[in-house]
């Protein structure tokens, strides 16, 4: 992730107090090295103070592929000179309100710790002017200030990735599922239709075979031959992939078929592309593989799901696919095996399945409204393994954190929730929370 670091500062005091200065920007840098410790890449403005190099700094971090803005009062600094710059760019804002010192104890120290009221000038123009930020305050050194702004960053990643996500379309659409369909063009998202990117040679079919009995367990009955017509799927969507350079994609099994040359669906793929970090959703859901992919990039143990069925008795929900899992979030390894297939005129694939693992996580779902208007549902729940489990089905069974399984549903249907989900482990909800405010969307927390 690669972010801008952008210095504020006074004009007024190169002039009155230019000592002042030399001991001020240096500052900056320290906060700038604090966030490569944190794993960004951060691109670095000389500190500003009038329009023009406000001007000039965004125009650097956007031609250097920033995906966001950190912000730094290094002392006050008005408002005006810096709201075009800021308010206009699409990058998104995160506010650092942080100081020099520690204590502040004595007037002396006034010049190098007052940026919080520029700040406050600051924030308030951002609001008028009606662009989201988010804002962490504390000292550097001695609170979690930072890692409280870096985890702001990611979320302003995420909010950059959803509308730069180019995401592929296998087989086109689910007729007649609606909850998640979305206009062309929504979010900005780049949509490629997939195209045939040539023959797959026997050696690269025969190296992926030896990957996967390391990676797997394999079904004794488990015929090779079956399980190369299934790679040679795969490996064709896995060079579109490639080629397209795509962050997520999308297969409507029915529209895999032999009459458009599948000789059986790719559902193998799908798998390991979310191990990859690629997103993935089914029955031509752009959208929902979208958010996967932008999930996957903060938070690697995220896979494609969807709630099944209620277990009433021991108040808990059965989530699953067709034969889609991230092998990442399983509980054993993987079982790969044949899988009877009926549902398009095409042949039998060898698929993955396992368990959701025992643990924390967090169920996404990005809801379209009425009026163009979105929600993002969270919820915190826990998965538990059973003692038992059926080995050819990709299974989970969890429990919400904060409610019974009945409020639970009914709450989600409320907000408007599809039946696509993005399960993501080890997920931090205040950061989702602060991806649905960078983006305008109405948060509901189930």
């Amino acid at each position: 992730m690669k972010i801008g670091l952008l210095p504020f500062y006074l004009a007024l005091y190169d002039q009155v107090a230019p000592a002042t200065g030399t001991t001020l920007r240096p500052f900056a840098d320290t906060i700038a090295g604090e966030l490569s410790k944190r794993g960004f890449e951060v691109v670095q403005s000389p500190a500003c103070c009038v329009k023009k190099e406000f001007a000039e700094a965004v125009k650097l971090f956007e031609s250097s592929g920033c995906h966001a803005i950190a912000t730094l009062h290094l002392a006050y600094s008005p408002s005006l000179e810096s709201i075009d710059a800021l308010a206009g760019t699409d990058l998104p804002i995160v506010v650092i309100d942080t100081t020099m010192d520690h204590e502040f104890s004595a007037p002396s120290g006034i010049m190098n710790n007052h940026g919080i009221h520029g700040v406050q000038d600051f924030c308030n123009l951002l609001l008028r002017h009606k662009k989201p930020f988010l804002i962490s305050a504390g000292h550097w050194q001695y609170s979690d200030v930072l890692d409280r702004a870096a985890d702001q960053l990611k979320s302003a990643f995420m909010a950059w990735k959803l509308y730069h996500s180019k995401v592929g379309k296998v087989g086109g659409d689910f007729d007649g599922m609606g909850d998640f369909r979305v206009p062309e063009g929504t979010f900005n998202m780049q949509i490629a239709e997939y195209t045939a990117c040539g023959e797959v040679p026997a050696e690269e079919i025969n190296s992926e075979m030896a990957l996967d009995r390391e990676h797997f367990e394999w079904d004794n009955a488990l015929n090779e031959d079956v399980l190369a017509i299934t790679l040679k799927t795969s490996l064709k969507i896995r060079k579109w992939v490639e080629n397209e350079k795509l962050d997520a994609f999308t297969i409507a099994f029915p529209g895999i078929n032999r009459s458009e040359n599948w000789k059986t669906v790719p559902f193998l793929e799908c798998s390991k592309a979310m191990a990859r970090g690629i997103g993935y959703a089914g029955e031509g859901d752009v959208l929902t593989a979208a958010v996967t992919g932008v999930l996957a990039k903060v938070f690697p143990e995220t896979s494609f799901t969807e709630m099944f069925c209620p277990d009433w008795k021991n108040n808990r929900i059965f989530t699953s696919h067709m034969g889609e899992i991230n092998p990442a979030i399983c509980a054993n390894k993987p079982y790969l095996h044949e899988m009877p297939y009926s549902f398009s005129d095409t042949g039998n694939p060898v698929i993955a399945t396992g368990c959701f693992k025992a643990g924390k996580a967090v169920l996404v779902n990005l809801a379209p409204g009425a009026d163009g208007k979105f929600t993002l549902i969270a919820a915190e729940v826990t998965y538990g393994v059973p003692s038992e489990y059926p080995k050819t089905s990709n299974c989970g069974w969890f429990t919400p954190d904060k409610s019974n399984i009945a409020d639970f549903l009914e709450n989600y249907s409320k907000a408007g929730g599809t039946h696509h989900l993005t399960c993501c482990y080890n997920a931090n909800i205040s950061m989702i929370r602060d991806w649905a405010h960078l983006l305008n969307f109405k948060f509901t927390e189930c």
